[in-house]
């Protein structure tokens, strides 16, 4: 049996070991490997327990026999291969069920709310503790996407867009219960179905079947001063109506998904199998990558500066949308076995996100384990449509079995 020389290291100073060259198997697994670092944790510190770690090698986790990872890497079995060890993420706790009356299409997580939109038109507020805070109707058709816009202690703001062709500009005065619709963004000839705000959440834009991507200021004062010219002359109550400030054409589908990159860049993601970068101030395409299958959603993290999307041919895919140089797609993630609907990073982790699709399953990734994911989040009896980690120590998720499912995930809080 062949030998080869390795180095343990790790970032996580608590449980440092001496980094001099290990002889060991090349067939050494990643259970071996756990049993020799606790040993050798034990003989340099005090431990009280047993501690689970991944192992990375090349930036990817080791998920077969040391020979098989340095194969499939080409990596030489003649030099000392650095083996990186960190402690293993324990699951999400699965806590509550959301009862709805419908499917649930769309979620979002602000601090201690959580907001849903329902098939039944409806907008519910709930506490993260599972507390049905609000019903609110006002849409006339399915609630597609959600966004909040700000919160404090008194008051909140969100959005929601809906297949009736408005978004709504909603404002909650939390101390008494009461929301009311401030405005109606209208414009769309078809129906919404997504939302992107920008970092400051000062601009939305919105996107539909019409294939068009819109522009709007998510302030209270009204701006029609500041709009498009309103060639539908849409019916104006100056009090209510939004115009959009801009219009972009490009997309040949329904636009499925949408995100802010920087202060004037926003990502699409569409039916028609293509990812669009946008200028929003040009109002123009900056560049566009081609895919085989419609997409469903797309998320972009800031930490890591890539994009993740959800495909009808079940794959999620990593993008980094800048690259000049070889392939955009950096990777490819495989388990789901039916379309793969939502995707969602976290935002304090630059390795970690959720995806969602109609197999019933939220799954939680890290980009480092293209060929499985880190852990199945199990409980939806149906299509899983939307998912939400804004708030780090949550996850929250809704679909087709008229639920939303929370799970407590404080162990991948830093």
């Amino acid at each position: 049996m062949a030998n080869i020389n390795i180095r343990l290291i790790t970032k996580q100073q608590q449980y440092a070991v001496p980094d001099y060259p290990l002889s060991v198997f090349t067939s050494i697994t990643t259970n071996e490997l756990n049993n020799l670092v606790n040993e050798l944790i034990k003989e340099s510190r005090q431990l009280d327990k047993e501690i689970d770690f991944d192992f990375l090698i090349s930036s990817q986790f080791l998920r077969t026999t040391l020979s098989e990872h340095i194969s499939e890497k080409g990596l030489s079995t003649e030099q000392v291969i650095d083996i990186e060890y960190i402690e293993k993420h324990q699951p999400p706790k699965p806590q509550d069920c959301l009862i709805h009356d419908d499917w649930v299409s769309a979620v979002a997580v602000c601090d201690k709310w959580i907001l849903s939109g329902c098939y039944d038109n409806t907008l519910h507020i709930w506490t993260s503790k599972a507390k049905h805070q609000l019903v609110i109707p006002g849409h006339r058709s399915v609630v597609k996407a959600i966004a909040w816009v700000s919160l404090d202690e008194t008051n909140a703001r969100f959005i929601s867009a809906s297949h009736d062709q408005t978004a709504m500009i909603w404002d909650w005065n939390i101390k008494a219960n009461t929301v009311e619709c401030v405005h109606i963004c209208r414009g769309h000839e078809r129906g919404l179905q997504a939302i992107g705000l920008n970092h400051d959440k000062s601009i939305m834009a919105t996107g539909s079947w019409d294939t068009m991507l819109k522009i709007w200021s998510t302030s209270l004062e009204n701006e029609i001063e500041d709009s498009e010219p309103n060639p539908k002359k849409i019916k104006l109550d100056y009090g209510k109506t939004r115009l959009p400030k801009r219009t972009m054409k490009g997309h040949k589908e329904s636009i499925s998904g949408i995100t802010w990159s920087d202060k004037t860049e926003i990502i699409t993601s569409s039916w028609d199998h293509t990812i669009k970068i946008w200028d929003s101030e040009l109002g123009g395409i900056k560049h566009e990558i081609m895919g085989d299958k419609s997409f469903f959603d797309i998320d972009y993290s800031e930490l890591s500066r890539t994009a993740i999307t959800a495909s009808a041919d079940k794959h999620v895919r990593l993008y980094d949308p800048r690259s000049t140089e070889g392939e955009v797609v950096k990777a490819m993630f495989t388990s789901h076995t039916q379309w793969v609907q939502t995707v969602r990073w976290s935002t304090i982790d630059d390795h970690l996100f959720l995806s969602g699709a109609c197999d019933n399953e939220l799954k939680l990734w890290d980009t480092r384990s293209p060929k499985a994911p880190l852990f199945d989040l199990s409980g939806h009896e149906d299509k899983v449509f939307c998912c939400s980690w804004s708030n780090p120590k949550i996850i929250v998720s809704g679909g087709a079995d008229n639920t939303v499912r929370i799970f407590t995930s404080k162990q991948f809080v830093h």
